[in-house]
């Protein structure tokens, strides 16, 4: 796996290179800011991009909008955001700008290891890593009218998304809330089917039902 990195602080740059290098993870560029972002993504080719929502010269949002228009220029690109806030907006948006993997996680997770890693590797795979706290953001939103999309979902259809949203496969639901497997794909398929999300690479399609999820946030 190739990975590129854009974090202004040297430490912590500096820091998660020797951390994924330590799990066989190879980062192959970094940067500072948005610019040289865009520039390592088009020379590298990574499979994922680690980026910093806050980025020189202003340290708004130049990270996730470099983010945005790198995975634009190359669709292929998993993104995996690093914030010291909650913004889910962003989340949102990155996936809706493709069908790569998209990972979104507070700083404080790093320390973390193994799921920190964990995480890069789903993103990479084209999945969804998303910070519980994000999770818990857009699940304590208002109730939704009648028509969003997911109005449709059982309390527990709602359970079993939000866990999707952070990444987790249906087993690891299934251990997460007790219950079979069995059960939970039960609940995926017909999460799909309220949804309105047509029989394709089951993959693809978790990923969909996770933007409905963030769409939410807004």
């Amino acid at each position: 796996m190739r990975v590129v990195i854009a974090e202004d602080q040297a430490l912590l740059r500096e820091g998660l290179v020797a951390l994924l290098a330590a799990n066989d993870i190879e980062v192959v560029a970094q940067a500072e800011d948005g610019e040289g972002l865009l520039r390592i993504v088009a020379g590298h080719k990574p499979d994922v991009a680690i980026v910093d929502v806050r980025l020189p010269p202003t340290f708004t949002d130049e990270g996730v909008r470099a983010a945005i228009e790198a995975r634009e220029r190359h669709p292929g690109t998993g993104v995996l955001i690093l914030s010291q806030y909650v913004e889910p907006v962003y989340t949102a948006e990155l996936l809706a700008a493709g069908s790569a993997g998209v990972g979104y996680l507070l700083k404080e997770r790093v320390g973390d290891v193994p799921a920190f890693v964990d995480a890069v590797r789903r993103v990479a795979a084209g999945g969804t890593a998303l910070d519980r706290e994000v999770v818990a953001q857009v699940m304590s939103a208002s109730r939704r009218g009648p028509g969003d999309p997911l109005a449709a979902l059982s309390p527990r259809e709602e359970e079993v998304l939000a866990l999707m949203a952070e990444g987790r496969t249906n087993a690891a639901i299934a251990r997460a809330l007790v219950v079979t497997q069995g059960a939970v794909e039960k609940h995926v398929t017909s999460i799909f089917s309220k949804l309105d999300l047509p029989a394709s690479d089951d993959d693809h399609r978790r990923v969909l039902a996770v933007l409905a999820f963030m769409r939410a946030a807004g």
